[in-house]
């Protein structure tokens, strides 16, 4: 990084995935045409994930273009030249250390998808996972690292050392309280480290010297395929092998809780707020959920886009109530629209353009049962109220499991959070259901709860009817 004192301040970004690419890249771009030229960002990857699109963002000096289409399937092309810095993988992490121990690097955002943080109900790392457990030992020893926490261990360990002074963690992963949830499980691991001479003053300098805004997050961005490249060439004539897609829809909603500055957001969009509580229950719950329901319910039906299974009057009603009978009445009341917000979002899913397949969005279900859906369980029986509605995504995805367990999904299934073994013997039971809803990492103090194994037995007959009828 440049050193004087013109120098932009940066945005450091790990996880250089399609998302970030089609939202936080997009506000500082919008933010830089304004003739706002104070911050850039950099961007790299803490696992060689995506090595031939890193080296097509290196090569194209971190430029690409951003595909859009709207609901009338009108397509517009953006060349976003935000990301100014591309940093190639290293099993080190060199390159991230660097710039993420850079006086100038203000802000580390992440985006590593929901399981990548290993909580569990009670927000405690979960140490059943070999590569969190195999981090703690080699951020102890200074060694390579994979997971969030063993890299922003590392981070964090040489600004310390250095000179960088504060820096503001960002996440832009879809989790319930998620700046929050970072900050608590990189306090956990970094406390889990073998004692050493700088492990207590590490915590207090991360304490003293960071800020973790909770943070929303909302733009359907499909994983790209080489028709967005095609389109790309024929739109602007220009080849592009980082090109990437996404809907029109844009939103990102923060706390503004930042140690050591941060862009002037608010004037592209983004609403900076004391809380994102409201924005977030509603994204995570009438979104996010309702995502999964029509993922895991269109694979059971033979459909390959999630615009299929919400264009199906039968999977499309299983949201509808989702939202309507269980979900508005926890929430209300709010500050938003929610039935309109329900409305939108059920448009938006049925997008044809988008091509957003369920293999991409049914993804990571053992995050997203406690991390979605488990919530509106909880709240519905401490109201006494019913669950028939919200019990049809989790008996949905128990289906889908079994699907899966009988090597009967047309994909692969991508599952950080799952142990592939106790998900076998799930299905494997005598009760199936039973087993589903004991499983604790799942459901937490809901674990083994009557009222939740009889819900999810009616519902689980429910969805047995329905798949005999899309056979």
């Amino acid at each position: 990084m440049p050193t004087s004192a013109q120098s932009p301040l940066v945005m450091l970004h790990l996880g250089l995935g399609s998302f970030h690419r089609a939202h936080q890249a997009v506000y500082l771009h919008e933010l830089i045409e304004t003739g706002d030229s104070r911050w850039v960002l950099a961007g790299g990857n803490i696992r060689p994930d995506m090595a031939e699109t890193v080296a097509a963002l290196q090569a194209q000096g971190g430029a690409y273009t951003l595909e859009t289409v709207t609901p009338a399937q009108v397509r517009s092309y953006t060349r976003i030249e935000s990301i100014k810095t591309i940093v190639p993988y290293d099993a080190e992490l060199s390159g991230l250390l660097a710039l993420g121990a850079d006086t100038h690097t203000r802000i580390i955002s992440v985006t590593v998808t929901e399981a990548g943080y290993y909580l569990d109900a009670q927000d405690r790392l979960d140490l059943n996972f070999d590569d969190l457990r195999a981090d703690v030992t080699a951020a102890g020893l200074g060694q390579p690292v994979c997971t969030i926490y063993g890299a922003l261990t590392a981070i964090l360990r040489q600004r310390m050392q250095g000179t960088a002074g504060a820096v503001t963690l960002l996440n832009c992963d879809n989790l319930r309280h998620n700046g929050d949830r970072l900050r608590s499980g990189l306090l956990q691991f970094i406390a889990l480290l073998p004692a050493s001479a700088d492990r207590e003053a590490l915590l207090q300098w991360v304490t003293a010297h960071t800020s973790c805004p909770n943070a929303m997050v909302d733009r359907i961005t499909p994983r790209p395929t080489p028709d967005v490249a095609e389109r790309v060439l024929a739109a602007t004539r220009r080849v592009d092998a980082a090109a990437i897609m996404a809907e029109s829809f844009i939103q990102w909603v923060i706390e503004d809780n930042f140690v050591n500055g941060r862009p002037d957001w608010e004037k592209v969009g983004v609403e900076m707020v004391a809380s994102v509580a409201a924005h977030e229950e509603a994204k995570i719950r009438l979104l996010n959920a309702t995502h999964s329901c029509i993922a895991w319910a269109g694979t059971l039906a033979g459909y390959h886009y999630i615009h299929e299974g919400s264009q199906d009057p039968v999977i499309r009603q299983f949201a509808y109530d989702y939202v309507t009978d269980d979900v508005i009445p926890v929430l209300s009341p709010s500050p938003l629209n929610l039935a309109k917000y329900r409305d939108v979002v059920l448009d938006r899913f049925s997008n044809p353009a988008l091509k957003d397949t369920n293999q991409r969005v049914a993804m990571d279900g053992f995050s997203k049962i406690p991390g979605f859906i488990a919530a509106t369980f909880r709240e519905r029986l401490a109201r006494g109220e019913g669950i028939a509605s919200v019990a049809m995504l989790p008996a949905l995805f128990l289906a889908y499991l079994q699907r899966w367990h009988r090597g009967q999904i047309p994909y692969t299934y991508q599952d950080q959070a799952m142990v592939p073994a106790l998900a076998h013997a799930i299905c494997e039971a005598a009760d199936p259901v039973a087993a589903f809803c004991a499983d604790v990492p799942l459901w937490g103090d809901l674990a083994g709860d009557a009222r939740l194994v009889a819900a999810l037995r009616r519902a689980s007959a429910r969805v047995s009817l329905f798949e005999k009828e899309k056979r």
